[in-house]
């Protein structure tokens, strides 16, 4: 029976993942569709697909794996994944992964 028990657990986990990076691709898909689709005189940043993306599929789940992990009572898991949240945050932070394109930012109020 702690078989079928471990596997509705892993499955579960699993999902949690999935929905988490699907989750962090929805919460970056506004900015990284501006950097794309060039937001002023034709400018795109490319680099967004190499940081962005992966920055918000693997916080996506980590996040939710977290939360899975807190609410099944597991407190060791919880706190290492947090730590990897914050430095998966800590990285986005510094490459500006939800930042606007620089034409954006340095536009004014006619944009």
């Amino acid at each position: 029976m702690e078989t079928r028990q471990e596997a509705v657990t892993g499955t579960i986990g699993c999902a949690a993942a999935v929905l988490g990076a699907l989750a962090g691709i929805a919460i970056w898909l506004p900015y990284g569709r501006r950097s794309l689709s060039g937001a002023f005189e034709g400018e795109t940043a490319p680099v967004v697909l190499l940081l962005g993306v992966p920055v918000m599929v693997l916080g996506g789940a980590t996040a939710a794996l977290a939360v899975l992990a807190v609410v099944r009572g597991r407190w060791r898991p919880a706190l290492g994944l947090l730590a990897a949240l914050a430095g998966i945050a800590a990285f986005g932070y510094a490459f500006d992964v939800l930042a606007a394109p620089q034409a954006l930012q340095d536009c004014g109020s006619p944009c």
